[in-house]
C-alpha cells in the first residue's frame, strides 16, 4: 500500500498520454500496472458494453439498484431536489462569505432565474411523489403534471433512470478512464477521428458508451475527461453535442413505437451512419468550431499535439499497451478513484435531477398542451416537401419537437401510424435519433456539469443537426423504401 501511495504521488495520475511514453517503471510497478490494466479494462468493457439478453450489464445494474427502492425512490429524489433548492437559497440569499466547499460553490453564481427553476422543479417532484405514493390525495386530477404524456414520460423514464445512471456510473467509470483502456483504444482511433471529426481517438470510447449504454453517461464521461485535460473546450463540446446519442435500447423503443420494429437492424445502422455524417459538418461550423482549443487547466493545445499519432504503424499496438499499463500503474487506486467519482457524482446530481424535472416536464407540457411545435413546424414544411417525404403536414411539426425530448416526435405520430407511410415514419425516427441534443436530458446534463457551452449554442447546434440530417435521412429512406 505504501508503494502504491508513493507511486501515485510521484507521478500525476492525470498526465497526458504522450508523457506516459517517457515514464520508466520498475519491473514490480510494470507488473502491477499490467494486472490493473487487464482486470479493470475487462470490468469496464463488461459493464458498459457486455449484454445479457439484449440489455447491457450497466443498464441491468441501474435497474437493479432502482428496483430495490421501488416507488420510494421518488421520496429520495424529492429529498435531493429539496436539498438543491435549500442549498441554492442558503448560498444565494443567506450566506455572505465566499464558498469553499464544492457542494456550495456550485450555487455561488446563481441568480433569480435559478430560484424559479429550482422552486418549480421541487413543486413538480412533490406533486408526482404524492401522486405515486399517496394516490388518495387526488393528485391524479393534475394531468398536466402527472399525465402519461407529461410526467409519466419524464419522472420514471428520465429523472429516475438518470439518478441510477449517475450512481452506478460513478462506481464503474473509473475502470474505463483511469486504468489504461482509454489510452489503448485512443492510439488506434486517433488517425481516424482526428482528421475526420477533429476530435481525439480517445473519444471513441465515450461515444460508444452513449450508443450502447446511456446518453447521459456519455456526456458525463466526456465532461470528466475534459476536466482531466484530455479534451480541449472545443473537442469536449463537439463530442458532447455530436456523439452522445441515445442507447440502442431506447432507439429500439422509438422504432417499435413507430411500427418499424421489423426494420430495426437496417434503420439502426442507418442511424449510426447518420449521427457521424452530421457531426462531420457540425464540428467545422459555428457555434461549435468557435470554442477554443484550450484545456481545462488553461493550457493551449499545440499543433504537435493535434498531429501526434495520425499515421497507422506496426508500433501502435505495443505503444498502446505500454501506455495503458503505465496509466494503470500510476492510478490512485480503485478505492480512491471510486471515492472521487462518487464525490463528483454527488456534487452535480442535485442540480442535474432538478433541471431534468423542471425543463424536461416543462418541455413536455409545451409539446402536448400548446400549439408551439405545430407553429414552428410550418418553417420546416418547405424542406420536408423538398425532400419529397410523404405526409408533410404530420412530419413537419416533429422536426423541432425533438428539442424537448427525443421520444416526443414519434409520440406525436404514434396514434397515426396506420395512416402514415413507412417512409415518413422512418424519416421522423432517423432525424429525431440523430438530433442528440434535447432539453429533457442530454442538454440539461451538459449545462449542469458546467461545460463551456451556452443554452443558445445548444439550440443553434440542434437546428444545424436537424437541417443537415433531413436531406441525408431523406436519401436513406428513399433508397430503403
Amino acid at each position: 500500500m505504501a508503494e502504491e501511495k508513493k507511486l501515485s504521488e510521484i507521478y500525476d495520475p492525470d498526465m497526458q498520454s504522450a508523457e506516459l511514453d517517457t515514464l520508466k517503471l520498475s519491473p514490480k510497478d510494470f507488473k502491477k500496472g499490467l494486472i490493473r490494466f487487464i482486470v479493470f479494462s475487462v470490468i469496464g468493457i463488461a459493464v458498459f458494453f457486455g449484454q445479457i439478453n439484449g440489455t447491457t450489464i450497466f443498464s441491468l445494474l441501474c435497474n437493479m439498484l432502482l428496483d430495490v427502492f421501488g416507488d420510494f425512490i421518488y421520496w429520495i429524489l424529492l429529498g435531493i431536489i429539496g436539498y438543491n433548492l435549500a442549498m441554492h437559497v442558503y448560498v444565494r440569499y443567506i450566506k455572505k462569505t465566499p464558498c469553499e466547499s464544492p457542494f456550495t460553490s456550485a450555487y455561488e453564481n446563481d441568480g433569480i432565474f435559478k430560484t424559479i427553476l429550482f422552486s418549480v422543479g421541487f413543486i413538480f417532484m412533490l406533486v408526482w411523489c404524492l401522486y405515486v405514493n399517496v394516490p388518495s390525495l387526488g393528485f391524479d386530477k393534475l394531468q398536466v403534471i402527472v399525465g402519461a404524456d407529461t410526467g409519466g414520460s419524464v419522472f420514471g423514464p428520465i429523472v429516475r433512470s438518470v439518478a441510477g445512471v449517475l450512481i452506478v456510473g460513478s462506481l464503474f467509470v473509473p475502470a474505463l478512464l483511469n486504468y489504461g483502456i482509454l489510452e489503448f483504444v485512443g492510439i488506434f482511433m486517433e488517425p481516424l477521428l482526428r482528421p475526420v471529426f477533429k476530435i481525439p481517438g480517445k473519444a471513441a470510447l465515450d461515444c460508444c458508451t452513449s450508443f450502447v449504454g446511456s446518453a447521459s453517461m456519455g456526456v458525463i464521461i466526456t465532461n470528466r475527461l475534459w476536466k482531466n485535460n484530455v479534451y480541449t473546450n472545443r473537442e469536449m463540446v463537439c463530442i458532447m453535442t455530436g456523439f452522445s446519442a441515445c442507447s440502442i435500447g431506447y432507439v429500439a423503443l422509438v422504432f417499435n413505437t413507430a411500427g418499424l420494429g421489423h426494420y430495426f437492424t437496417t434503420l439502426y445502422l442507418l442511424n449510426f451512419v447518420l449521427v457521424f455524417a452530421i457531426s462531420f459538418f457540425t464540428v467545422r461550423i459555428p457555434p461549435l468550431s468557435r470554442h477554443p482549443d484550450i484545456y481545462y487547466d488553461g493550457r493551449t493545445q499545440t499543433e504537435e499535439e493535434r498531429r501526434e499519432g495520425l499515421k497507422y504503424s506496426l508500433s501502435m499496438f505495443p505503444r498502446g499497451v505500454k501506455r495503458g499499463i503505465k496509466r494503470a500503474a500510476i492510478a490512485r487506486g480503485p478505492v480512491k478513484d471510486v471515492k472521487n467519482s462518487l464525490l463528483d457524482c454527488v456534487s452535480i446530481m442535485a442540480q442535474v435531477l432538478t433541471m431534468l424535472t423542471t425543463v424536461g416536464l416543462g418541455a413536455m407540457i409545451i409539446a402536448y398542451y400548446t400549439p408551439l411545435f405545430d407553429y414552428i413546424g410550418y418553417i420546416f414544411r418547405p424542406l420536408v416537401a423538398l425532400c419529397q417525404i410523404p405526409d408533410v403536414e404530420l412530419v413537419a411539426p416533429t422536426m423541432f419537437a425533438g428539442i424537448s425530448e427525443m421520444f416526443v416526435p414519434v409520440l406525436m405520430i404514434a396514434n397515426k401510424v396506420g395512416e402514415m407511410s413507412e417512409m415518413s415514419r422512418a424519416f421522423i425516427c432517423l432525424v429525431s435519433n440523430a438530433q442528440v441534443i434535447f432539453f429533457s436530458e442530454t442538454a440539461i446534463v451538459m449545462l449542469a456539469t458546467k461545460s463551456p457551452v451556452k443554452p443558445l449554442e445548444l439550440v443553434i447546434a440542434f437546428l444545424e443537426r436537424t437541417i443537415i440530417a433531413m436531406p441525408i435521412a431523406a436519401i436513406m429512406v428513399h433508397i430503403l423504401f
